[in-house]
């Protein structure tokens, strides 16, 4: 025998105001959702557009110079150059004149330091080690601290890699989406290693 509560039930669901009370009950309910949702996503935003706004990028590039490679009587460098390598010190020399230790022989009259040979005043070079022995330069610290300091979302992920002048030199001046136009040309195919603030200009169409 079915139970009288349900028989009553089932009567209830046949007459069309109880299925139109249901679905009013249903549509308040998933708009009630909606505007709540949206409403979170809304101060969501703005909470995070308050703190990037409020809270800089703590970058962690030290332009100290006494650091422990220094101590050590040792070098990073350039590496890659086949005729030309940088040191951390700021010095260029021939590949041939690079010592044991990493560093460039500073008895070589061809050694350079601090050289912007190649360089553009914008700060874009046509050499890939000239570039970075001028970002090196002392003079040039205040230049990729505004830099850092209104570095886009995207280089976040590069930049904040880095811990310090040298290494922050090394990956301003390779060659970087900022370098080029169309995806496949070069903004400047002569001077394309760039430590400057801003991507050489775009040439013409």
């Amino acid at each position: 025998m079915v139970p009288c509560g349900a028989v009553l039930w089932r009567r209830l669901l046949r007459k069309r105001w109880v299925l139109g009370v249901v679905f009013g009950l249903s549509l308040v309910y998933f708009i009630t959702s909606t505007f709540k949702q949206e409403e979170r996503m809304v101060r969501d935003r703005n909470l995070l557009q308050v703190q990037e706004h409020e809270q800089p990028i703590m970058w962690k590039v030290k332009f100290s110079s006494g650091n422990s490679s220094q101590l050590s009587n040792q070098c990073r460098n350039s590496v890659q150059g086949k005729l030309l390598i940088t040191d951390e010190l700021g010095y260029i020399c021939e590949r041939k004149d690079l010592l044991v230790n990493g560093c460039c022989n500073v008895m070589v009259a061809s050694t350079k330091l601090y050289s912007c040979d190649s360089c553009l005043p914008n700060g874009c070079c046509s050499i890939y080690e000239y570039c970075v022995s001028c970002c090196l330069q002392p003079s040039k610290q205040h230049l990729l601290e505004r830099f850092l300091n209104r570095a886009a979302i995207a280089f976040q992920n590069l930049f904040m890699a880095v811990e310090d002048h040298f290494e922050l030199c090394l990956a301003k001046c390779r060659t970087s989406s900022q370098s080029v136009q169309h995806e496949n040309t070069y903004r400047d195919p002569i001077a394309k290693y760039c430590y400057g603030e801003y991507p050489p200009e775009l040439l013409p169409v």
